[in-house]
């Protein structure tokens, strides 16, 4: 199918940011798409699927939308990703408050799941990498705490070791099991700032710890996320989800596809998950390769390997 479009008003300098630096936004959605676009001047034609040439003309729309200034290859992927269906102000779109303003529900599944994290105490949320799990999870916390729902947050994994011995790491065990806990920190100096970040660990209001840690406590009035959970056992799982206390909100997140327990053990995430399945209360959210919104390839990749996998279990 063939789509054409004119945009008008003419305007150089809005179509070279839509464009990007020689023409680099159109290759991404290219790409990402699998559709041809081609233009000449404010005139565009796009060629592909009809789905999806009118999926290209949707985010070329939106794009030219914000093309007043520059536009970050970042926001192309996103909007590419499903972020164009959402305006800033679009009535029934949960938006969390971050130091990120605009940070919301990017897909149908990530809307659910901030749902179910709203109007549940757990909810597990399972899928490939890239779909905004812990990411969505940490923000919610962040939120709580911002409006003071919760008095602090606590954020654990499991220190698996992923090919790698904690043993031959250098350090004690507090810098051994560090690079374990980064992708916690990383998430939230961005969304609450180093020096609100620091503040909060100054007065308690915020610990990130391994899940040995967790053994013995009870949490109350607290936002606890276990990330990594995949890589837990059942005793393990059960531990973390008796901790929950009064005034707890607790959110687990993993990706079954990618488990680095010895072989032959049971994942604490996959028994959870049959086990916990009609309990009132905990909720579970599923993503899929739809729900990526990092580079386009993420998708093709998690793809290819369930696809591989499903041809080896026959």
């Amino acid at each position: 199918m063939i789509l054409k479009h004119t945009f008008s008003p003419p305007s150089n300098t809005r179509l070279a940011h839509l464009c990007g630096p020689t023409d680099e936004h159109l290759r991404t959605i290219e790409t990402a798409l699998q559709v041809r676009i081609e233009h000449r001047h404010e005139q565009f034609k796009i060629d592909g699927p009809k789905t999806k040439a009118q999926r290209a003309l949707e985010v070329l729309q939106a794009l030219h939308e914000m093309a007043g200034r520059p536009i970050s290859p970042d926001k192309v992927l996103l909007m590419v990703a499903g972020d164009s269906a959402m305006s800033d102000d679009e009535d029934g779109v949960q938006v969390l408050h971050t130091r990120r303003s605009d940070l919301k529900a990017r897909t149908p599944n990530q809307s659910v799941y901030l749902d179910n994290i709203a109007n549940h105490d757990i909810t597990f949320g399972i899928g490939p990498a890239g779909t905004g799990k812990t990411y969505l999870a940490v923000a919610c916390a962040v939120d709580a705490l911002e409006r003071s729902a919760v008095q602090r947050i606590v954020l654990t994994r499991p220190a698996v070791e992923a090919g790698e011995k904690l043993g031959f790491l250098p350090g004690d065990l507090s810098q051994k099991v560090d690079p374990y806990l980064r992708p916690l920190y990383d998430a939230l100096y961005e969304l609450m700032g180093f020096d609100k970040v620091t503040k909060a660990f100054e007065r308690q209001a915020l610990e990130i710890a391994p899940l040995a840690f967790m053994r013995g406590r009870t949490l109350t009035n607290a936002f606890v996320i276990l990330d990594e959970a995949q890589n837990t056992t059942p005793e393990q799982m059960k531990m973390f989800l008796t901790r929950i206390g009064f005034g707890a909100k607790a959110v687990v997140t993993g990706d079954v596809s990618q488990i680095d327990l010895p072989k032959g053990h049971l994942s604490g995430l996959v028994e959870a998950e049959r086990i916990l399945k009609r309990v009132k209360g905990i909720a579970h959210t599923r993503f899929t390769s739809a729900d990526v919104v990092r580079h386009p390839l993420v998708a093709r990749i998690v793809d290819a390997y369930d696809a591989a996998r499903k041809s080896d279990a026959k």
